[in-house]
């Protein structure tokens, strides 16, 4: 996270709703040679401290917590761009790159496989719903014994979450003008992920001043 405290104003429950919303990270958890990382989708309930993910049976962190519950972090990406110097039209400036970026940490834990079907119905539901008038799709459209086969592969998994920290780097630390200029530039011209949506929070954040 950037060690800015000027990026990391929104409170605890605007970045628990964004990773609600997002419901998709890279999943970090201590390895001997470095950490073990799977990019996955979850679940975030309502209170904001308890995560649900499910993981293939072979995978390594899937593997490691068979010896117990590990310290875990996820960390769910938002829009990103690179800004160029040019773009603030003012001097001396240098280049960067604004994004959004929510971690959640806390104990990784496998859970029983009697749990698996209630999960994956519910995480299916979550996003058939946003595809909405789609009708959803459901495991009942799958043949007979299909759906069972292809969950002895995965592993039900559940994270408490004791900490939540989100870097918005929305050159805040710019005059209003100088920054809603670099936002139009990042919407028109930007390299990065969804630079419409980076533009807009970019003209809604504060500016700190120069």
């Amino acid at each position: 996270m950037h060690p800015n405290p000027v990026f990391h104003t929104h409170e605890a429950a605007a970045n628990l709703a964004y990773a609600r919303d997002r419901a998709f990270g890279i999943l970090a958890v201590g390895g001997a040679e470095g950490p073990w990382m799977s990019h996955i989708p979850f679940l975030l309930d309502e209170a904001g401290d308890t995560l649900w993910l499910h993981l293939l049976r072979s995978n390594p962190i899937a593997r490691a917590l068979k010896d117990g519950p590990a310290a875990a972090r996820i960390a769910v990406s938002g829009p990103d761009s690179y800004v160029s110097p040019d773009w603030y039209d003012v001097v001396d400036q240098v280049p960067t790159w604004n994004y959004v970026a929510v971690h959640l940490t806390g104990m990784l834990e496998l859970r029983p496989q009697d749990e698996l079907h209630d999960l994956l119905d519910r995480q299916s539901a979550f996003f058939e719903d946003r595809l909405l008038p789609k009708t959803p799709w459901t495991p009942s459209k799958m043949s007979d014994g299909v759906m069972e086969r292809m969950m002895r592969a995965i592993v039900p998994c559940r994270m408490r979450v004791t900490g939540v920290d989100g870097t918005w780097k929305l050159n805040q630390n710019k005059p209003d003008d100088v920054r809603i200029r670099a936002a139009d530039h990042v919407e028109a011209y930007g390299i990065g992920t969804d630079l419409t949506v980076l533009a807009a929070l970019m003209r809604g954040a504060n500016g700190q001043g120069a």
